[in-house]
């Protein structure tokens, strides 16, 4: 098996919050072997249709480092800041 990805599709609703939020996360990824691969805006929709604005794309060596990371004290103390500051929505891939 290779490299595991999580991939977030965000609409931000307040972008002070969404700032702390984003400020928190590095430290939930780093013992888990992830990096951040892309955060970016939506420049266009080639097929079909997406409702949210901006992604998010970020490398674990595994889904056992993903379900790890994502279910971590860490992790789960941001999730509630970060319900506040956008609409998040977060998908797992395997690679």
């Amino acid at each position: 098996m290779g490299d595991a990805y999580v991939i977030g599709h965000i609409t931000v609703k307040d972008p002070e919050k969404w700032a702390r939020y984003r400020e928190g996360v590095p430290a939930t990824l780093e013992p888990w072997g992830a990096e951040l691969v892309l955060r970016g805006e939506l420049a266009s929709v080639l097929s079909g249709s997406h409702r949210h604005t901006d992604t998010v794309v970020i490398r674990f060596p595994d889904m056992d480092a993903v379900n790890g990371w994502f279910r971590s004290d860490a992790y789960q103390a941001l999730i509630p800041l970060r319900s506040e500051a956008a609409e998040v929505d977060l998908l797992g891939f395997q690679g």
